[in-house]
């Protein structure tokens, strides 16, 4: 097995979740902006895919919310540290697809008709 070592990104990212403390969460912008970045929301998504060991469950979308694709399991390790969520997560059955159970501001929303 090679050994990668890793990107001063990912170790920014991985201080960054290990800094949230058990039973509370950070949004995935948070944590970029923890991790020096601001705005980059989604290198953080992808960061915590390349990412082992760490607790990926305590980041959560800016709305609340978890990810439709690891909802069940995300909810579940949030439990057990007893973390309460206040918004209720889409469906991971809801379908597939960027932007899948939530909505679209009005202005967002006419564009799409258009």
């Amino acid at each position: 097995m090679i050994f990668k070592p890793k990107s001063p990104w990912l170790i920014a990212v991985e201080r960054a979740v290990r800094s949230i403390p058990k039973g509370k969460t950070a949004s995935y912008a948070r944590v970029a902006l923890m991790a020096g970045k601001p705005g980059a929301a989604r290198a953080v998504v992808q960061a915590l895919h390349r990412l082992e060991g760490i607790p990926w469950w305590r980041v959560i979308r800016s709305d609340g919310t978890l990810a439709p694709a690891v909802a069940v399991e995300q909810r579940r390790h949030l439990a057990r540290e007893g973390t309460k969520l206040t918004k209720p997560s889409p469906s991971p059955r809801g379908g597939e697809g960027r932007g899948e159970g939530l909505r679209l501001s009005p202005k967002r929303e006419r564009r799409r008709h258009q």
